[in-house]
């Protein structure tokens, strides 16, 4: 399925995991001297987060553009997840915002709403996808 939605959410999937190695650079480099030892592990956490569910969704993008199982929605979830999980833990590191903390647990039901649903679309798929 080579859809304008496929080809959207697998680019994103390219431009998140991109991101995310920005993040990381910048964090390990400009913050190194800034941020205290918590914040850096907090940031160190959101970047490692955000690359494993892009290259999550780059996974669903290709296996639904390659004819596998159809994959979108666990593909959007993840993307919400990095934009709850990672951006929360991204603002509250860069402003000090500490409610932020709170929502980042709707990330996190994200992402495993989002690979439980992988897992049970390629098991019971079983098939390529023929969905459009």
């Amino acid at each position: 399925m080579r859809s304008k939605e496929v080809r959207i959410l697998t680019s994103l999937g390219a431009l998140l995991a991109g991101l995310s190695v920005a993040a990381g650079a910048f964090g390990a480099h400009a913050l190194q001297n800034i941020l205290t030892e918590r914040y850096q592990a907090i940031y160190e956490t959101a970047s490692q987060y955000m690359m494993y569910h892009a290259l999550g969704i780059l996974m669903c993008g290709l296996s639904t553009y390659l004819g596998g199982p159809d994959l979108r929605k666990p593909g959007w979830l993840f993307v919400a997840g990095i934009l709850f999980f990672s951006g929360s833990l991204f603002t509250l590191v860069l402003t000090g915002i500490g409610f932020l903390g709170a929502i980042t647990p709707i990330g996190g039901v994200l992402f495993l709403v989002g690979w439980s649903w992988a897992a049970y679309s390629i098991f019971v798929t079983g098939r390529p996808s023929r969905t459009g």
